[in-house]
């Protein structure tokens, strides 16, 4: 008997720890383009120097190819980079599985 690997839920963390980085995937809202972004630990990702409630933040904005609509994800992530609460405007989040399809 198999047992199929239960899909991730990104609702609740769409990032994956990849070592010295953070891994997202992320789909255009507008025009469907997919997304996948290695965010380097310290440099991508800063020291939370008190706004906020997490020890680390993520302020990123990205551009595809095919449209100029802008997708801003915002994160706050612990000490062990696991995230406390995150947003993506312009997009949505995907799940590794949903973005290799």
């Amino acid at each position: 008997m198999f047992f199929k690997k239960k899909e991730r839920d990104v609702s609740k963390n769409p990032f994956y720890d990849s070592g010295s980085t953070v891994v997202v995937h992320f789909q255009c809202g507008k025009c469907g383009e997919k997304f996948r972004s290695h965010l380097r630990k310290y440099y991508d990702i800063s020291v939370n120097y008190g706004k906020g409630k997490g020890a680390y933040r993520l302020d990123k904005e990205f551009i595809g190819g095919n449209c100029q609509n802008k997708i801003q994800i915002y994160a706050d992530f612990n000490r062990a980079f696991k995230p406390l609460s995150f947003d993506i405007i312009g997009g949505k989040f995907l799940s590794k599985e949903e973005y290799e399809e």
